[in-house]
């Protein structure tokens, strides 16, 4: 077999026998459910903090969407996703008896140098589909946030952005992927449940029809790329890279919706926003699938300086993790 291959195999074949479907199910609910709870705890919180800062609004509405769209709703709905860490934890240490470092990769360890290739080649790329979607539709203003103000805020951004999308990582493209590879052997289930999962997730009620599908397209495109970085390299080191720099885009350099506007440099027009048409919502989705498609390029090519390397868990066989 091909180290790519071989590396899958030993990441699917480590999970133990206790990787059962029901059990598969059960910590998929727990992971839920402590998720759930943990927005719950950290919304309030923030929101208390918020109130308390003087900035009640006429409105329950207005309120709750005010807060949400501020630097405090953002830093807090990025915080949320511990509730991920902690529920997968959970579920790994109750119901599979296994460590959590187990979904990482083979070498139980995240593959800093793969991180840092996804992370390049999603930087890479997002720049070439910004001044793409610019020429298309030029019009681009400066956000409201300082560059003082950026600047301080800059690490908290990167460390909760990192937990926002580990934690999407360690769920959808580690714990059910890995456990359902464990069970079946078509990528048609492990690989497709969890893409299409993690897809609908970002359903957006505020935008219209067309310009849902065009997003979720692109986001499915994206999950593709991810779910083969993991197939190639038994490791979800490149896949957090990869993420993470998707995500970092958007809220720091240039934002295409409301909710992440407040610590985005520059703001383009928001997708939520009136006036798209299908053929618009079309193009979106084709620069986003041949963005994806570069993306993939760049890392599982042979030849491309960026490919990613399979995490074979030579160090763990060793004793040096």
């Amino acid at each position: 077999m091909t180290g790519e291959s071989t590396a899958f195999e030993m990441y699917r074949s480590a999970a133990g026998e206790r990787t059962t479907l029901p059990r598969l199910l059960a910590g998929t609910v727990l992971v839920v459910v402590l998720w759930t709870a943990t927005t719950f705890a950290v919304i309030a919180a923030g929101t208390w903090l918020y109130v308390r800062a003087g900035n009640a609004e006429a409105g329950a509405q207005g309120f709750i969407g005010g807060f949400m769209a501020s630097p405090a709703g953002v830093l807090c709905a990025l915080a949320s996703f511990a509730g991920i860490w902690i529920g997968v934890w959970a579920a790994q240490r109750f119901l599979h008896r296994e460590p959590l470092a187990a979904l990482i990769g083979n070498s139980r360890r995240i593959a800093w140098n793969g991180f840092a290739k996804g992370l390049a080649a999603v930087a890479l790329t997002s720049l070439l589909t910004e001044i793409v979607i610019w020429l298309l539709y030029p019009g681009m203003e400066r956000g409201e946030i300082g560059l003082s103000s950026w600047l301080l805020f800059l690490v908290p951004i990167l460390l909760l952005a990192f937990l926002q999308t580990s934690s999407e990582e360690l769920l959808f493209r580690g714990y059910l992927l890995r456990g359902l590879a464990r069970r079946f052997r078509s990528p048609l289930v492990w690989g497709l449940l969890p893409l299409l999962a993690f897809t609908a997730m970002h359903w957006s009620a505020s935008s219209s029809a067309a310009i849902n599908a065009s997003i979720l397209v692109s986001i499915g495109a994206f999950a593709l790329v991810l779910t083969l970085l993991v197939h190639r390299t038994g490791n979800l080191g490149a896949a957090f890279g990869a993420h993470l720099g998707n995500n970092l885009f958007g809220f720091l350099l240039i934002s295409h919706q409301k909710s992440y506007n407040a610590f985005a440099l520059l703001v383009a027009r928001p997708l939520e926003g009136p006036g798209w048409t299908a053929l618009d919502a079309l193009a979106m989705a084709a620069v986003g699938v041949v963005a994806c498609a570069l993306t993939g390029l760049l890392l599982l090519h042979p030849r491309s300086p960026l490919c990613v390397r399979p995490d074979l868990g030579q160090d763990r066989a060793q004793g040096r993790t």
